[in-house]
C-alpha cells in the first residue's frame, strides 16, 4: 500500500518540523511513496538520501525569482496536450501524469500529479499522426508521469497506434519503477514491447543513489535487458543525496556492472519548489572532474544542463582545450584530466 499522507507516514518516520510543515502548493506534486521504496529508507536518520527524494518539506513552498513551473518550456513546443517537439529529431509523449511515487525534485511539476490519466485514444492517435507525416522525427521518448502505471492493455494499443504509424520509430521507455516499485516489471510486460520491436525500444531509468539498487530492482532491469532492449539511466544530481564523487562513482560502477549504461548527470533544472535540490554548477562541475578521473568511458556519465526557455541539453564539463593551433606548427596545447599538458598534432 502506498504513503499518500503525512499521518500515514508518520507511523513510519519521526517526521521532522520541516517535514511536518509541507503544504501541497499549485504547482507541485502529490505526497505518494511506494511500500517498496519505503522499505529502503533508514527511519532513524533525517537525512536519508533516499527520504530526502520522496519526503517532502516545507522548503517546496518556496518558489525563487528564477524558477518557472515550465522552465523548459515545454508548453510553447506542445502539440496538443500531450506531444512535446522541443528538438527536431525526437519527441516526448506524454503518456500519463501519474506516478507510482512521486520524486520532490520532479521538473515536470506542471504536469505530474494533476490525476488527469492516461492519454486519450484520440490524443493518441493524433500524436500518430504527427509523427507519420515528420520522418524527420527519429526518436520518441513514451514518459509522463511514469507509462508504466498503465496497464498492460493500455500500453499495448497505444504502442500499437505509433507502430502503425511509425514502425521505424525508436521509442525510449522512460520510467522509475525498478526503484520504485519492481514488482511491475514482469515477463508478460516485457514481452509485449517485444511484439512491437520493429525498431528499437531503450530502457530510462532513474537510479540517484547506490541504495535503489536493490536485488528486485536489479531483476526487473534485466528483464528488458535479455531481451534485448537495452537500459540507460539518467541521474539527477541531488544536494543531500549524490552530491559526492564517493557515491556517484560507487552508483555508476554498480549500474555497469548490472548492464545499466550510465547516461545523463543532469544538472536541477529551474523549477518551482526544487531550490533545495540544486547543486551550484561549480561544485557539480569539480564533481565531474573527478569523477572523469575515477570512471571508464563506459561508465562516466554525460554531467550536462537543460537550458531554460527550451534552450536544449548542453554539457558541463570543463575546457581541456589550453590553446588553439599554432599556424604554423598545427598543433594543439591539450590539458589531461589529471591536470598536465600535451600537445595534440592535427595531421
Amino acid at each position: 500500500m502506498a504513503i499518500t499522507t503525512l499521518e500515514q507516514l508518520s507511523k513510519y518516520l519521526d517526521l521532522t518540523e520541516e517535514e511536518k510543515s509541507w503544504k501541497p502548493a499549485s504547482v507541485g506534486v502529490p505526497l505518494c511513496i511506494t511500500e517498496h521504496y519505503l522499505s529502503l529508507i533508514d527511519p532513524k536518520d533525517p537525512s536519508d538520501p533516499l527520504r530526502r527524494q520522496v519526503v517532502p518539506t516545507c522548503r517546496e513552498n518556496e518558489n525563487l525569482q528564477s524558477e518557472s513551473k515550465d522552465p523548459l518550456a515545454e508548453v510553447d513546443h506542445s502539440h496538443g496536450e500531450r506531444l512535446v517537439h522541443r528538438y527536431m529529431n525526437r519527441v516526448a509523449f506524454l503518456a500519463t501524469d501519474i506516478c507510482p511515487m512521486y520524486c520532490r525534485h520532479c521538473f515536470r511539476r506542471r504536469f505530474t500529479g494533476n490525476m488527469m490519466g492516461s492519454a486519450s485514444r484520440q490524443e493518441t492517435e493524433e500524436a500518430a499522426l504527427y509523427l507519420k507525416d515528420r520522418p524527420q522525427i527519429r526518436e520518441m521518448l513514451l514518459t509522463g508521469g511514469d507509462p508504466l502505471t498503465l496497464s498492460d492493455m493500455q500500453l499495448d494499443e497505444m504502442i500499437g497506434t505509433f507502430r502503425k504509424a511509425r514502425p521505424d520509430l525508436i521509442i525510449r521507455i522512460c520510467t522509475r519503477y525498478p526503484v520504485s516499485q519492481p514488482s511491475r516489471i514482469t515477463d508478460r510486460l516485457v514481452a509485449m514491447f517485444k511484439r512491437h520491436d520493429s525498431a528499437p525500444f531503450y530502457l530510462m531509468t532513474q537510479f540517484n543513489h547506490p541504495r535503489e539498487l536493490t536485488p528486485e530492482s536489479i531483476r526487473a532491469v534485466s528483464l528488458f535487458v535479455d531481451a534485448g532492449i537495452p537500459a540507460l539511466n539518467q541521474s539527477v544530481l541531488l544536494r543531500g543525496v549524490n552530491d559526492d564523487a564517493d557515491i556517484l562513482e560507487d552508483l555508476c560502477n554498480k549500474l555497469l556492472f548490472n548492464r545499466i549504461k550510465p547516461y545523463y548527470l543532469f544538472q536541477g533544472d529551474m523549477v518551482s519548489g526544487t531550490g533545495d535540490f540544486r547543486v551550484p554548477l561549480r561544485r557539480g562541475m569539480e564533481i565531474e572532474k573527478e569523477l572523469r578521473l575515477r570512471l571508464s568511458g563506459l561508465g562516466m556519465p554525460n554531467y550536462v544542463a537543460d537550458l531554460p526557455q527550451g534552450g536544449g541539453k548542453v554539457p558541463l564539463c570543463g575546457n581541456y582545450i589550453i590553446e588553439e593551433p599554432d599556424k604554423e606548427k598545427g598543433s594543439w596545447l591539450i590539458r589531461t584530466p589529471e591536470g598536465e599538458t600535451r600537445i595534440l598534432a592535427d595531421s
